[in-house]
């Protein structure tokens, strides 16, 4: 058999065999139990209330229980440890059982629930939580939760730290499941922090201590003498290598170069201003010729309408 299926094997296996205990040793206040298989064989070691009920008078009703265990489950010599619960109260398996047998004695589920996490915290519980899920008070069935304290809910610690149990309590209107969690006193939980009360704490030296205020501060810096710099004058001549002679004649000579290029573009400007004034010096006689022939034209037209008219006043008269 490949390893995975041993696993779903034994986790099948050991879930039928908590089943068993609870419905035989339901009244004795069942509180879980641990599995270690051995060279030996099976060691089961439980945990209950009432550690005289599991085991009979005489031994009767443990044997019973190995009997049935080697016959329905085919385990090879299970040896079974009974152990006593030191405190109930802080078992989530019986505090489970005790609520779902509440609830179905007829109690209100809201004082069932904070009666039962009352008595887990007055026992000294870091932190607890009830969840009843059914049909709590109707027809429709919903999520009734009561919490006290600090509860981890996932994580390492929701593993390791929380003891979780489960209940079922049978009513008229349908079945309550009912799971309990609770951190024991004592617990570790990997976000706790202790304070040290003997701690030696190294002494720190304070402004306040010394008489001086920021005021005294602001003064010690303004009598400081701050050291004072020649300013630099733009008229001085900086000092030059030799080895730099040579280059600043190029650049003089650059500089004339440029500045004859200029003085000839503004010269080339100025014949062109000179020359576009005369241009405008002959337009204006154009346009005076213009002017005297418009008016020679108008006094002719004028001309020929009066002779027009002198013509039509004697051909009235004729007629």
């Amino acid at each position: 058999m490949a390893d995975e299926h041993q696993f779903i094997e034994d986790g099948l296996q050991r879930s039928q065999i908590n089943e068993f205990f609870e419905d035989e040793l339901g009244r004795a206040g069942y509180g879980g139990m641990e599995v270690a298989k051995t060279p030996m064989g099976t060691q089961i070691v439980l945990k209950a209330e009432k550690p005289g009920m599991v085991i009979g008078k005489g031994g009767k009703n443990i044997r019973k229980v190995t009997t049935e265990l080697e016959e329905r489950f085919d385990m090879d010599d299970p040896q079974i440890d009974v152990q006593e619960v030191d405190e109930p109260d802080l078992n989530a398996k019986i505090v489970a059982d005790r609520l779902a047998n509440a609830l179905e004695r007829g109690w209100y589920f809201r004082r069932a629930g904070h009666t039962t996490i009352d008595r887990i915290m007055d026992a000294g519980a870091l932190g607890a939580e009830i969840v009843l899920s059914g049909k709590v008070t109707g027809a429709r069935s919903r999520v009734e939760k009561f919490n006290r304290g600090y509860i981890k809910h996932n994580g390492e610690p929701a593993e390791e730290v929380v003891d979780e149990g489960q209940g079922v309590a049978v009513m008229k209107l349908g079945t309550i499941g009912v799971t309990v969690k609770i951190i024991p006193p004592g617990a570790v939980l990997p976000d706790d922090f202790e304070i040290a009360e003997d701690a030696d704490a190294p002494e720190v030296e304070q402004a306040s201590a010394s008489g001086e205020g920021v005021e005294d501060l602001l003064a010690d810096v303004d009598d400081e003498e701050v050291p004072e710099t020649e300013p630099e004058i733009p008229g001085d001549e900086p000092d030059f290598d030799e080895s730099e002679v040579a280059g600043d004649d190029e650049d003089v000579i650059d500089e004339e170069v440029v500045e004859e290029v200029i003085e000839a573009d503004e010269t080339a400007d100025g014949d062109a201003a000179e020359t576009a004034e005369p241009e405008e010096e002959a337009e204006e006689p154009e346009l005076d010729e213009l002017d005297e022939e418009v008016e020679s034209e108008a006094e002719d037209l004028v001309a020929e309408m009066e002779a027009d008219d002198e013509t039509d006043a004697d051909d009235e008269e004729e007629e």
